[in-house]
């Protein structure tokens, strides 16, 4: 009995330290709300203040900068979030009830290496999967993998690359990696 609660013990602790695969850490991902981040060009209406609406593109840094209150931080928010915020600095002694709405004008490019016609970078363009990427990099070399490609992605300040199939939905800044095929 004390060998079988041992075992069991064992067993759940190193069940519990186990990392999960990439490819299912990136699955997970797939379907999370959109993060915004450098590259982003988004379209900033404030209701009723024409001089402070305008498209704003995310520097470098992850940052906009907008009249009356400055630069704001924008990297890794959700339009929604970016709209509250923007909506409390302007509160903050200059607008009295600011109405914000923000879009996506366009997403950041996504990147196609390795076995492909023409690798590079390039505008994305809502529900692309993967082998829409590929498409539009030209198609797969002779010499390509044509099972599944390396994907890469930024969770915050963690990148994680996952080997995953063609179908699987790509987001703003990836990075499609085609490897070449084994004989």
């Amino acid at each position: 009995m004390r060998r079988a609660m041992a075992a069991l013990v064992v067993a759940s602790s190193l069940s519990a330290c186990a990392t999960p695969h990439y490819s299912d850490v990136l699955a997970g991902s797939a379907y999370a709300p959109y993060n915004l981040s450098a590259g982003d060009k988004l379209r900033v209406l404030v209701f009723g203040q024409e001089n402070l609406s305008n498209i704003y593109v995310v520097d470098g840094a992850g940052r906009i900068s907008m009249p009356l209150i400055g630069v704001v931080p924008v990297a890794g928010m959700t339009t929604t979030a970016l709209e509250g915020e923007i909506g409390k600095r302007l509160r903050n002694g200059f607008i009295r009830e600011p109405h914000v709405s923000i879009e996506v004008e366009q997403y950041r490019p996504f990147f196609v290496l390795g076995e492909v016609t023409q690798s590079g970078q390039f505008p994305y363009v809502s529900g692309m999967t993967v082998q829409t990427a590929v498409a539009i990099a030209g198609g797969f070399s002779p010499r390509a993998e044509r099972d599944g490609v390396e994907v890469t992605r930024r969770f915050g300040d963690r990148i994680i690359t996952g080997y995953v199939p063609l179908t699987y939905p790509l987001k703003p800044g990836d990075t499609v990696t085609v490897k070449e095929r084994w004989f």
